[in-house]
């Protein structure tokens, strides 16, 4: 996992984490600190273990350390999260010794991942997907009825 230490501890990603800690100290609505994102690599390798995808662990926690880097930019700038997190990520990516065609793989995810597919060539992309849905606790939300989620969306049930 040294390549996600990393991340883990690269100026960019601590000071854009720190900074979305600011920013969403008063939000009523899921929040997008190191516990989510921690939970979101957490279900993603659980699934890849379960289904046998063979994604190799380190990308699955770059890519959901990484996916919501860019919600800083989102709040202060009304750049769409995914969209600003590729850029920040590629910034930081650069300075780890993930191959090229890693860092592509992570920034596919990381800027797909609020999209459901159901034909993906992506399947990291997936997996952040859906781990990333899995993660809320829609079900013990005091939030819930403001949200804006659809009932759909909402994840109502313990999932794993």
């Amino acid at each position: 996992m040294e390549r996600v230490n990393q991340i883990w501890q690269h100026p960019v990603w601590r000071q854009k984490l720190e900074q979305l800690k600011k920013l969403e100290k008063e939000r009523i609505f899921c929040c997008h600190g190191i516990e989510h994102l921690l939970d979101v690599a957490r279900i993603a390798y659980i699934e890849n273990l379960e289904q046998q995808y063979g994604i190799e662990k380190a990308l699955i926690y770059a890519a959901a350390l990484l996916h919501d880097i860019g919600k800083g930019e989102q709040y202060t700038k009304g750049i769409p999260h995914e969209i600003a997190g590729k850029e920040l990520a590629e910034e930081i990516l650069k300075d780890t010794a993930f191959s090229e065609e890693e860092q592509r793989e992570i920034l596919e995810a990381i800027l797909a991942h609020r999209e459901e597919s159901s034909e993906s060539d992506n399947l990291l992309k997936d997996l952040l997907y859906r781990a990333d849905k899995k993660s809320r606790m829609c079900a013990l939300c005091k939030a819930t009825e403001e949200c804006n989620w659809s009932k759909k969306k909402k994840n109502n049930l313990l999932m794993v």
